[in-house]
């Protein structure tokens, strides 16, 4: 049997001073970024911001223009490497004929010390499912598959791309504690989602890519205070151009019929809004989250944005 190399002391995954185009286009401008071992890292951005290229760099299903991408200090396509990760992939095309216990056995297969199948079944929650062709299966149930496949080789970094997608709330978070069941035990995680709620629940530091740039890097936490303050929710009268103007407010958009403005000072906004508007309603007031932080940072909103930094 071959020996795997240790390569403990090294990021589990990196890019350094990675450029990608594709043609015209530039995926990724000069990203360096690393995920070291037994960090359950989330990489979020808009569509178009990059993501699907990092993660084929760092599997190795393309190279970098410039720069260098690595797994555990190798080139991706090192077979050394290739047999410590496993891959969840949004584009993984799976032939419906099989069975599942046969997904299993095959991909099982190309690693050296597999998990034993009642281990993947139950750590992917389908024990009872082996023997079901995979075309016959719901749409959670494949998702769980693609995640049991992803776990066969016993991986010490899992890469999971947009793991929850179609899956109702109850799944979704009985997946997450499957998710960090696999950190706890020491596991690395490189996780892409647009459930900005999954990253804060998941993630020990979030990597936010935007227009093929690292634009923040941090913990949930970190990124959210990148916001700071509260959020005023409200429905006004008074133009979103006018409120952002307004003293204490940071910044100030649209969300369907609603206002949402980003504040330090939630108090003193509330009670210039009520004089220039008696009819003010649905007032809401809450800290900033995730999804006001990404929004805030990447101005990527179906709605109409307003700040003082955009109205100069």
């Amino acid at each position: 049997m071959t020996q795997i190399p240790d390569f403990s002391g090294t990021p589990a995954a990196e890019l350094r001073g990675v450029v990608k185009r594709y043609g015209p286009v530039t995926a990724l401008a000069g990203v360096d970024l690393s995920v070291q071992p037994g960090e359950v890292v989330a990489l979020l951005g808009p569509n178009g911001a990059g993501k699907t290229t990092a993660v084929q760099l760092l599997l190795g299903l393309g190279r970098p223009g410039e720069g260098t991408a690595r797994l555990f200090g190798r080139d991706p396509r090192e077979v050394a490497a290739r047999r410590r990760i496993g891959a969840m992939l949004q584009v993984s095309k799976v032939p419906e004929t099989l069975k599942v216990r046969e997904h299993i056995d095959l991909v099982s297969s190309y690693y050296p010390r597999p998990l034993p199948l009642p281990e993947i079944l139950a750590a992917a929650g389908i024990s009872g499912l082996e023997n079901r062709l995979f075309g016959k299966l719901s749409g959670g149930q494949r998702q769980r598959v693609l995640f049991a496949l992803a776990l066969c080789g016993d991986p010490d970094l899992l890469f999971l791309d947009e793991p929850t997608v179609g899956l109702d709330v109850e799944a979704r978070r009985g997946f997450w504690d499957h998710i960090r069941a696999k950190a706890g035990e020491g596991r690395t995680v490189l996780l892409t989602t647009h459930y900005l709620e999954e990253a804060d629940a998941l993630a020990d530091r979030i990597i936010l890519l935007h227009q093929g740039r690292i634009l923040a890097e941090g913990t949930p936490a970190e990124i959210k205070a990148r916001v700071g303050g509260r959020v005023v929710r409200c429905r006004t009268r008074i133009p979103v151009e006018e409120v952002a103007f307004l003293p204490g407010v940071r910044e100030a958009r649209r969300r369907g019929e609603d206002l949402e403005i980003f504040t330090q000072t939630a108090e003193a906004v509330l009670r210039e809004l009520l004089a220039r508007d008696a009819g003010l309603s649905g007032l809401e007031v809450r800290g900033a989250g995730l999804e006001d932080a990404f929004l805030a940072l990447t101005g990527t909103s179906e709605t109409v944005l307003a700040s003082k930094e955009v109205a100069a």
